[in-house]
Formats: structure tokens, C-alpha cells, sequence
């Protein structure tokens, strides 16, 4: 799962939905140097990554980008899954998309003390190319796969997969479509659980 999947799947906590945003950038133990939302949010993340990196769905599609993007097709499917996310936004939120994302905007200024330096250095970049709203066109995914392909110096071949996108469209998105009714009850029920430990600790 991309950004803005991680995101949705946080419930309503801003802190919580924070740390799953940020959570890739936190390696092993130091989840523990943040305030406890946040590291609820981190762990939800982890387990939505195992979640996701098993299921037979999400392999199903990943394995169409294998033979050309190799150990790349994980992170160019998370953005596909990403797009029709965001192009489906009202098929899983009753708040438009505009709204939720510029909210989460907000809340990432507001607490901007509790964001990981590299949430910071990314975060004016999001904003400005709003990124999440982005997700929902072809085009806005084009640009962000062209902008991580950069990033690997060409390595990844990345921004070539939007002809693989758009060749098995259709198969993606129903894909998606089922994987995602699996995931949300996946990460709500995860999160109970995350919440339950939290409070027995303390």
C-alpha cells in the first residue's frame, strides 16, 4: 500500500494516520521514541505491509510487472493500488477526496515537531504537487512513478509502467476492488488489537 491507502486505513486519529504515513522511515525499536498514536500508527503500517506483501491478490497483480520491473513491481503496484483508490474515493469515504487530503495536510502542520526529518523534507514537495489528489488520474500517477524512477537514477524503469496500468486496467482494478474489502477489515481489526495491547501497558 502506497500513501494515501495507509492513510484511509488509519481511522480517524491524526496521530494515528501519521505515523502509518511516515512509519517507512523508522526502523525496528525507535517506533518507541514517538508519542503512543504514533506508534500505533507505525505498527498498523508494518502489519498492512505483511498483510498486503502475502496476500494472493496482490501477488496476483504484482506478477504481471515482475518479468520487466523485477523486486520494483512491489512499489509500482502500491501506487497502482493507490490510483484506484483515490479514483474510487467515493465508493470508501463520504468526505471527498479534496477534503480528506487537505485535512491530513493540515494535521501534518500541525504537528509538525512529531514528523521524522525526512516527513519534513518531503512534505512541502506533497503539498505543493498535491500528491494524493493526484493519485486519481493516469497522468498524476505518470508523474509520480517518472519522479521515483528519477530517484534510481533510471534504475527502476519505473515510469514505463503505466502501459502495463493501462493494458490490464481492468484487471487491476477489480483486483484492487476485492483486496481492498479484505485489507479494511484486515487493518480495523488490527488496530483494535494494537489499541487493546497499548492500554494494557499502561
Amino acid at each position: 500500500m502506497n500513501f494515501l491507502a495507509h492513510i484511509y486505513l488509519s481511522g480517524d486519529n491524526d496521530l494515528i494516520k501519521i505515523g502509518n504515513f511516515m512509519a517507512d522511515g523508522i526502523r525496528g525499536n525507535d517506533y518507541r521514541n514517538f508519542s503512543p498514536d504514533i506508534q500505533k500508527g507505525i505498527l498498523l503500517h508494518r502489519a498492512i505491509d505483511t498483510f498486503t506483501d502475502a496476500h494472493p491478490i496482490f501477488r496476483k497483480s504484482k506478477h504481471r510487472l515482475h518479468e520487466a520491473y523485477g523486486h520494483y513491481s512491489g512499489v509500482i503496484m502500491d501506487v497502482f493500488y493507490d490510483h484506484f483508490l483515490a479514483k474510487n474515493w467515493d465508493r470508501y469515504s463520504e468526505v471527498p477526496l479534496e477534503t480528506y487530503v487537505s485535512a491530513f495536510y493540515s494535521s501534518l502542520q500541525e504537528n509538525y515537531d512529531q514528523l521524522t526529518e525526512k516527513t519534513k523534507g518531503l512534505m512541502p514537495y506533497m503539498i505543493e504537487r498535491n500528491w494524493l489528489v493526484s493519485y486519481a488520474a493516469v497522468e498524476g500517477i505518470g508523474t509520480i512513478l517518472y519522479q521515483m524512477d528519477q530517484r534510481t537514477k533510471n534504475r527502476s524503469r519505473m515510469q514505463y509502467s503505466v502501459r502495463e496500468l493501462q493494458e490490464y486496467y481492468i484487471n487491476f482494478e477489480i483486483e484492487f476492488s476485492l483486496f481492498f474489502e479484505e485489507i479494511k477489515q484486515f487493518a480495523t481489526d488490527k488496530l483494535a488489537e494494537i489499541t487493546h495491547d497499548f492500554s494494557n501497558e499502561s
